[in-house]
């Protein structure tokens, strides 16, 4: 078998260090001088071995500060519940589920009337390039960058509930505010796939090297066409989702027994 270039043992030796928490979250590396001097390697292979690891998103670097294990406190949402109205929520769902586990949410703010994305003209079954009213949220968890969601209404939808169109928050969310309006949601689509950011969602989202985004797309629907789209874009490292899916009454043991 073919030996690992010196750079990889380098990376995989600091790799499993990380992950079995020898090196702790937020905890600096040793030093490039230290780390060559405990490999037998050069500078500059300890550099391609650290450099490894950035693109992985496990450590980052700072100018003149060496290396740090990134840390990962990992927010999960429950997509089942997200919107449910048959489940208490103290304002918007994203509120609500970041209060509860404990969180502290917040976000900025915008409205726009455009026209339509493919991607979401095919999905609202509207004509390309028709005019749809985007309310966007950028979104934090404890003033760290979470995720940005682009939510799209059909303009159709304005003329029965026109705080859409309008520039403030719905406290009470739009999923509510649409069904106090006669517009229920009865069932949504979810497409779930992942990818490396764009220039501008590394931006906004403070993302390193290495670090994907999980993209969340889904398409609500009332009785008889679609009502929106929300495309939701989730930092890789700090996030995680889960559905509920049938009786789940075995999940957490029978404790009578």
């Amino acid at each position: 078998m073919t030996k690992q270039p010196k750079y990889r043992q380098v990376a995989d030796a600091l790799r499993r260090e990380i992950v079995n928490e020898v090196h702790r979250p937020g905890e600096r590396l040793p030093s490039e001088s230290e780390l060559s001097a405990r490999f037998d390697a050069s500078r500059n292979t300890i550099r391609s071995g650290l450099s490894q690891l950035v693109s992985e998103g496990l450590i980052s670097s700072s100018q003149g500060l060496g290396y740090e294990v990134r840390s990962h406190e990992v927010f999960e949402l429950n997509a089942s519940r997200f919107e449910n109205l048959s489940f208490p929520q103290n304002g918007d769902a994203y509120s609500t589920d970041v209060t509860n586990a404990g969180r502290r949410p917040s976000q900025t703010f915008r409205v726009e009337i455009l026209p339509a994305p493919g991607e979401v003209s095919e999905r609202l079954k509207v004509e390309q390039a028709s005019r749809v009213v985007l309310r966007f949220c950028h979104r934090f968890v404890d003033d760290v960058p979470w995720s940005t969601q682009a939510t799209y209404y059909p303009s159709w939808l304005v003329d029965t509930a026109p705080r859409l169109a309008e520039p403030g928050d719905i406290a009470e969310g739009t999923t509510r505010y649409l069904a106090d309006r006669g517009i229920e949601q009865i069932g949504y689509f979810d497409e779930i796939a992942t990818r490396m950011p764009t220039p501008e969602e590394a931006r906004l989202l403070e993302i390193g090297a290495g670090v994907p985004v999980l993209i969340w797309m889904r398409t609500g629907y009332a009785a008889d066409r679609p009502i929106r789209c929300t495309i939701t874009t989730f930092r890789g490292d700090l996030n995680r989702m889960n559905y509920e899916i049938g009786d789940l009454s075995a999940r957490n043991g029978d404790e009578s027994k």
